[in-house]
């Protein structure tokens, strides 16, 4: 197996068994004398010694609190609604049913973006093409120049190794390629490498490319409908964990492209809210109203193209806007509001942004960091009320979102 790496230079040791800790000592120490570069061939197999890890090796590959014994895991029986993930890979089975040329390609993430069921049921329009994403979208690409709908699965953060392949295979061709970035926004415990928070930002200035962002799995489920239904490259993005537990309809329609909805009418300040923080924006509306502050609320559905007359209509009624976004701020849809508002003239209207400042979101629960970063209710709370001039009644609590940094945990000294 060697040959490979001795004819492109490298000095090659191996296969050794990557379990055995002696062989792996003594491999080392001797490459170590060497010069030049080296490559050691280590195999092991995955979840080694752990019969559970062994037999589900994909569960165990991100895994959550579980019991030792069995390897069976612990779940919140609280939550009972499914996963987005889920929600993508079941409504996907039920429009290939109807729809032949409906194709389905992930890179290396079959589990993780729930198409376990959909590559049993339709084998022959499944494809994993293993860790390569830039294959992926010029698969796709050329797939759909042959008539067929190829929807492309793979985690927002991955997505960007296909940026070229996006921008000049697909979207300068306008191919009716559909992109599902799973792990939009915060992921959580999987740490910096794995925070899908920058596709607003990659994705937004592309052209020919529209762009969704479902509110909740009920919303959700209808906008993969609309993008396969429709004729040009379609991109949406959803977040990791369970949906809302909201009611699901058993019809899928399609929702108008950039068309976003009023949730609730206020006529002292505009929440335009987009994906994971449209709940929250409005659990915080509830709770100004009994502050004696009026908000509305609009989920946006659409970071491309933006509902320029709804937002528009309601920045002139309220005179006030604070957007709220799961991405940095950089270049993200508060940008796109910005970048709205100017092109109309809108200069007299007032407009904060929420969202995750410049650096790299480190680990930690969901709900932890997206209190952190003020792009939860108490959030999206606190700045209204700042914004109105009437302070908060809540504890304040740190917020990088603003130009003044400040300590996000005391210091234990």
């Amino acid at each position: 197996p060697g040959l490979l790496f001795e004819e492109l230079g490298l000095k090659y040791t191996g296969p050794i068994d990557g379990h055995r800790l002696d062989y792996l000592i003594e491999t080392f120490q001797n490459v170590k004398k060497l010069r030049g570069p080296i490559l050691v061939h280590v195999i092991t197999k995955k979840g080694k010694g752990y019969r559970p890890a062994e037999m589900n090796p994909a569960l165990f590959h991100s895994v959550g609190p579980f019991i030792a014994e069995t390897g069976e895991p612990i779940g919140d029986p609280k939550k009972k609604s499914p996963t987005y993930s889920e929600v993508f890979g079941e409504t996907l089975c039920r429009l290939a049913e109807e729809k032949q040329h409906l194709i389905a390609i992930t890179a290396a993430m079959q589990s993780g973006t729930g198409l376990e069921e959909f590559s049993k049921k339709f084998p022959d329009r499944f494809y994993d093409i293993g860790i390569a994403e830039q294959h992926a979208v010029t698969f796709a690409a050329g797939l759909a120049l042959e008539g067929m709908k190829p929807v492309v699965a793979i985690y927002s953060t991955f997505l960007q190794r296909a940026y070229d392949q996006i921008l000049h295979d697909v979207c300068l061709q306008n191919l009716p390629v559909v992109f599902a970035l799973d792990r939009g926004g915060i992921v959580g415990e999987d740490g910096p490498t794995h925070q899908g928070l920058f596709d607003f930002s990659y994705l937004r200035h592309i052209p020919n490319l529209v762009i969704m962002v479902p509110k909740d799995e009920e919303e959700f489920q209808h906008m993969i409908k609309t993008a396969i239904d429709c004729p040009m490259p379609v991109a949406f993005r959803y977040p990791r964990g369970r949906g809302m537990g909201v009611k699901m309809e058993t019809l899928l329609k399609s929702i108008d492209i950039g068309k976003g909805e009023v949730l609730r009418e206020g006529k002292d300040i505009l929440v335009l809210a987009i994906g994971s923080t449209v709940h929250p924006a409005l659990h915080a509306a509830e709770r100004l109203k009994d502050a004696g502050i009026h908000c509305a609320v609009i989920n946006s559905r659409f970071l491309k193209p933006l509902d320029g007359d709804l937002i528009c209509h309601w920045a002139k009624r309220t005179g006030k806007i604070l957007t709220v976004e799961e991405n940095v701020l950089q270049g993200g849809f508060g940008s796109a509001v910005l970048e709205l508002l100017q092109e109309k003239g809108l200069f007299s209207v007032q407009i904060k942004r929420l969202g995750i400042p410049d650096l790299f979101v480190e680990h930690g629960p969901q709900s932890l960091l997206r209190s952190k970063y003020a792009i939860d209710e108490n959030g999206i709370f606190e700045e209204v009320m700042e914004m109105l001039g009437k302070g908060s009644s809540q504890p304040i609590r740190p917020n990088q979102t603003k130009t003044t940094m400040r300590r996000v945990f005391p210091n234990p000294k």
